[in-house]
């Protein structure tokens, strides 16, 4: 039954926002896994090598591999692949020529990730040189033997990415759901297995076996699917595919400007400064991958297919009330609770108390840009619906600009701490550009009720962070449990004052997610 609604506001069709509610419901699930999993995987790496110059490297080649990935393959998938894919899929007399053309897209994109990697290997010592001149002698050449190994994890995980495309094309979304949990598992298994014979290159191989075990577990969901080993370069739908691409292209190229150069600065504040950040970097991706990543692939197929306005606005506009609902508290917490959460995380084996204090500093700034993220990815993903690739990929130029001129002004003062904001300001300065596109040039966002939803949980979030900040922090308890009780406790207190003051506000998507997630426990 449709929820009861505002004067003037019409809501998205009930089994419109089931469906997409439901598809965030499996895919958060499959990042509840993945972020534990993850989670592991740095405890694991920062017990083992604690945070030191190695570690730097370490997360420098890690940073080439995932930006390669993105910059060949990762963001053609929600920009071009997904609603290209779904314009076919959604049609049940062309689900034959639905099957060559992914077997096609597939089948290119694995032969040039492949020749890509080859080259690649050769230039193994110039790409680190970008990323991390800074470093000394020793940590240069180990970061450059890093790169080498690491670069076959590139083909895998375009290949995976690809195939994930796929799935989610046809609202398949469990599989896609739990790659990156097979992908941790692996990093962690070799880590634990092979550091003692080969040192830190264990998380190296890790990465290699990850990004392979994606396709493994892709490919048994299409098991029974007519994927074949197709070169047709003349399918009419290819031309769209790279006519939506070339935007993101450009936009990713701006992107990896921005990590070489974020790199290459942070290899200057000192050799411990990269591996702090990407700690901190790590923790604020939990809750952006649970809720913001979950909920904007969730809504983008009913967006690609969507043909009334009216429709995509509704399901956009709830996509982003789902975002702020489930962020702002999150954010809210992290901020409040930043020391507790990294000294519970990481301060064990190498990492070191400073380790914390230093890691929960950059934590707090990144998360001065972690709501503005959030809401940054379904209006992304609203263009890529909407087959404008170009406008969002421009907005990426600007953000850059805010970024270097935060930058090179804040790091001589700040150091690494600069950068930090350097980042938050970005992310800032492209999701209140994308959400004045979205106004101008997709209809707008007016009439949905998102204005008086967010002033609702913005006094709910206020509410919960007086009461969390207002709580004893001291626990008599000591060792690891007092470490849990001193984040679990004030968690759960302010959930629940979150929970009761959106009670009383009349917030109806907490009932809407409340709803679906009582019919699946059911289920189970």
């Amino acid at each position: 039954m449709a929820l009861e609604t505002e004067q003037g506001i019409t809501p998205a069709p009930d089994s419109s926002t089931r469906g997409i509610v439901s598809a965030a419901t499996i895919l958060a699930a499959g990042n509840i896994i993945s972020r534990l999993l993850g989670l592991g995987r740095e405890i694991v790496i920062y017990d083992l090598f604690g945070a030191t110059g190695y570690v730097s490297v370490l997360k420098v080649a890690s940073t080439l591999v995932l930006t390669l990935y993105d910059f060949l393959v990762g963001g053609m998938i929600t920009a071009a692949l997904v609603p290209t894919f779904s314009e076919y899929a959604a049609d049940a007399s062309k689900r034959q020529e639905f099957w060559r053309l992914v077997s096609t897209v597939l089948s290119v994109l694995a032969v040039l990730l492949a020749v890509a990697v080859i080259i690649l290997e050769f230039f193994a010592e110039p790409l680190f040189t970008i990323l991390g001149a800074g470093y000394d002698a020793e940590l240069r050449a180990v970061g450059v033997q890093m790169i080498r190994w690491i670069l076959p994890a590139v083909f895998f995980l375009g290949v995976a990415g690809v195939l994930s495309g796929i799935l989610f094309s046809l609202k398949k979304f469990t599989l896609p759901a739990f790659t990156t949990a097979a992908f941790n598992l692996g990093i962690i298994v070799c880590a634990l297995l092979l550091a003692p014979t080969f040192g830190i290159m264990s998380v190296v191989i890790g990465v290699v076996i990850g990004a392979a075990s994606q396709v493994v577990l892709q490919l048994f969901g299409l098991r029974k699917s007519a994927l074949r080993f197709v070169l047709d370069f003349k399918h009419p739908a290819l031309k769209q595919i790279v006519r939506l691409y070339i935007p993101v292209l450009g936009g990713l190229s701006v992107m990896l400007i921005g990590v070489a150069v974020d790199r290459n600065l942070a290899s200057y504040t000192g050799p411990q400064s990269l591996a702090w950040m990407q700690a901190a970097t790590y923790v604020v991706q939990l809750p952006l991958g649970l809720v913001a990543t979950a909920i904007s692939f969730a809504i983008l197929p009913t967006l690609a297919r969507a043909i009334a306005p009216n429709e995509f606005r509704h399901t956009l506009v709830f996509g982003l009330k789902l975002v702020l609902l489930l962020m702002l508290p999150c954010v809210i917490a992290l901020f409040l609770l930043a020391a507790p959460v990294i000294a519970l995380l990481f301060e064990h084996g190498a990492f070191t108390a400073q380790d914390t204090l230093e890691t929960s500093r950059a934590l707090q700034l990144y998360l001065l840009g972690t709501v503005f993220a959030a809401i940054d990815q379904p209006l992304i993903f609203a263009f890529y619906a909407r087959k404008n690739t170009l406008l969002p990929n421009l907005v990426a130029v600007v953000a850059l600009g805010i970024y270097l001129v935060v930058a090179l002004t804040l790091i001589r003062p700040l150091g690494y701490l600069g950068l930090v904001l350097a980042n938050s300001a970005q992310l800032t300065g492209h999701a209140l550009v994308m959400l004045f596109l979205t106004q101008t040039r997709l209809g707008g966002l007016n009439g949905e009720g998102l204005g008086a939803t967010t002033l609702k949980l913005l006094g709910a979030s206020a509410a919960m962070g007086a009461v969390m900040f207002l709580l004893p922090t001291v626990f008599a308890v000591p060792g690891i449990f007092g470490e849990l009780l001193r984040v679990v406790i004030p968690a759960l207190i302010g959930a629940l004052v979150y929970i009761v003051v959106l009670k009383l506000l009349r917030v109806r998507e907490l009932e809407q997610v409340w709803n679906v997630l009582q019919r699946r426990g059911r289920a189970l």
